[in-house]
């Protein structure tokens, strides 16, 4: 059977969140006992595996909150690796908290790890892997998890250094490349993991062109994205095909840009500016927006874009003043 064209419309939905409701105070969860009681069974395969790589099992509790298992372990450094789908790491920040760690000359916060094939990958943790490595350490404490698909979900948890819009994207698009082929389902099966659909977008966008201003297209993708009602591998194709629509009415505004600029208009402010202009989402407050119709129509207007009708008081009410050589 032929495949799905990726550019054939695809099905989508919508979610959204429940409210959450306050908890009653010390409701939920295990006292200090019992998380720290023998009703937490070791898993003896996991155990048995950080004993052979090299590693030592510290204790075995289950979590307070969902009493779930969990191993506290040393694991020996260099069998840690980050997950291949997040983020890369910051090298300011790494130098940054090794810097903090060699003062202090101690390593107080264990990182995430689950075992994979004899190794560790660390969803939560990265940056004090690499700082511990930056300082020469052999080993590193870890709160090993049994359960391996708990990795796609910790990201959740990450809050060691915020995350930008680029590296949230790229983060959520490697995570779904690593979904696909590992595990059955469809793209909205996922979305409590991927968290926004334009993520999913913007991350092929991103690793097609490493530079792309995606904060400029952002807030129309937002509206024009939904997850899809495909099975993974489908819907990856479908990202890739709209990523490179992106492409396409990025170059348009780039020329759209440049010409602006020759005509003296100097601004850091420029393509959020055209962006805004060609954007007609911001007169459609309400109905539903497609992605491909959306875009189509963008790249339209940024090709026939009216120079003339370009003065600097509109770029100056929205970006502020403009820089020097434009002020004469």
């Amino acid at each position: 059977m032929a495949a799905k064209s990726p550019r054939k419309k695809a099905a989508t939905t919508t979610t959204r969140r429940p409210r959450r409701k306050k908890a009653e105070p010390a409701s939920k969860g295990l006292s200090a006992a019992e998380v720290a009681s023998e009703a937490a069974a070791p898993p003896t395969e996991l155990v048995q595996g950080i004993q052979e790589d090299g590693g030592q099992v510290l204790s075995v509790y289950r979590d307070p909150l969902g009493a779930h298992t969990v191993v506290f372990a040393v694991l020996p450094i260099d069998k840690v690796e980050p997950t291949p789908y997040q983020r890369d790491v910051s090298e300011p920040h790494v130098k940054r908290l090794a810097s903090a760690m060699e003062r202090l000359d101690r390593f107080l916060d264990p990182i995430i790890a689950i075992r994979k094939e004899g190794r560790y990958w660390t969803p939560n943790g990265n940056h004090r892997l690499q700082a511990s490595k930056l300082l020469g350490g052999k080993s590193i404490m870890a709160l090993v998890l049994p359960e391996e698909d708990v990795a796609y979900q910790i990201l959740a948890l990450n809050t060691e250094k915020a995350h930008n819009l680029k590296e949230r994207s790229l983060e959520v698009i490697r995570m779904h490349r690593g979904l696909t082929g590992a595990r059955a389902g469809r793209e909205s099966d996922f979305a409590h993991l991927f968290e926004e659909p334009a993520f999913l977008t913007l991350g092929a966008a991103y690793e097609k062109r490493p530079r792309f201003s995606g904060g400029a297209y952002h807030p129309f993708i937002k509206r024009a994205e939904s997850f899809l009602q495909l099975p993974l591998a489908e819907a990856l194709q479908v990202r890739e095909a709209r990523a490179d629509k992106l492409m396409e009415l990025d170059d348009a505004v780039a020329t759209v840009v440049d010409a602006l600029k020759g005509r003296g208009l100097q601004s850091p402010y420029l393509k959020n500016f055209v962006v805004a202009r060609i954007n007609f989402l911001r007169f459609k407050k309400e109905g539903p927006v497609e992605f491909e119709p959306t875009v189509a129509r963008m790249i339209s207007s940024a090709r026939r874009f009216n120079l003339d009708k370009v003065n600097r008081e509109d770029l100056g009410r929205m970006s502020g003043p403009l820089l020097a050589e434009d002020s004469e």
